[in-house]
C-alpha cells in the first residue's frame, strides 16, 4: 500500500522589518500590520526588540487570540518586546538581519527610514524572497524594483500588503 506525501501544517512566517526609531503613520501602519498578519493566521516575525516597527507589529499581532510572534534578537541585552511569544537570542549584532530574512517567507519593509531595513531588505533580495514595500517612496520603490523587478512590490497600506502576501504565498 503506497502512502501520500504528509502535507506540511507549516504556518508561513511573515517579516516585518523596520526602523527601531518610526514615525507615527510607521507606527500605525505596522500595528495594524501585525493584527491582520494574524488574522491570516500567519506567524508574525520580526527583529523582536520593544521599539518602534518591531513592537508595533508584535502588539497588533497580539491583539489576535491565538497569534505566534517571533522575535530575532541581536544578542542577549536587547530589550524584548513585550509581545514577543518567541525570543531568539542570536548573540551576532547585526548579521542576525540574515537570520530574520531567511527564517521570513516574505518580507513586508514597513518604512525604509534606517540602514537596519535598508540591508534586511538587500539580503531579502539577494536570497531571492519576495519583498513587500510598505508605505515607501518613489525613489526607494525604484531604486530596489530596479535591482530585482520580479520580487519587488510596493503597498499603500497594510491592508494592501496582506492582500499581496496572500496572493503571493
Amino acid at each position: 500500500m503506497k502512502r501520500s506525501p504528509r502535507r506540511s501544517t507549516r504556518k508561513p512566517v511573515i517579516g516585518v522589518m523596520g526602523p527601531a526609531k518610526a514615525g507615527a503613520k510607521e507606527l500605525a501602519d505596522a500595528k495594524t500590520l501585525g493584527e491582520l498578519i494574524a488574522r491570516q493566521g500567519w506567524v508574525l516575525l520580526t527583529g523582536g526588540r520593544a521599539s518602534g516597527v518591531m513592537d508595533a507589529a508584535s502588539e497588533g499581532a497580539k491583539s489576535v487570540p491565538g497569534s505566534l510572534t517571533i522575535g530575532v534578537l541581536p544578542d542577549s541585552k536587547a530589550s524584548v518586546s513585550r509581545y514577543v511569544d518567541v525570543a531568539i537570542l542570536t548573540d551576532l549584532g547585526q548579521a542576525r538581519n540574515n537570520v530574520n530574512v531567511m527564517s521570513s517567507d516574505i518580507i513586508v519593509a514597513c518604512g525604509l527610514g534606517g540602514t537596519g531595513t535598508v540591508s534586511e531588505v538587500a539580503l531579502a533580495l539577494k536570497a531571492k524572497k519576495i519583498v513587500i514595500l510598505l508605505g515607501a517612496d518613489k525613489a526607494g520603490v525604484g531604486l530596489f524594483t530596479k535591482l530585482a523587478p520580479k520580487l519587488v512590490h510596493a503597498a499603500a497600506s497594510p491592508e494592501e500588503a496582506v492582500k499581496l502576501i496572500g496572493d503571493l504565498l
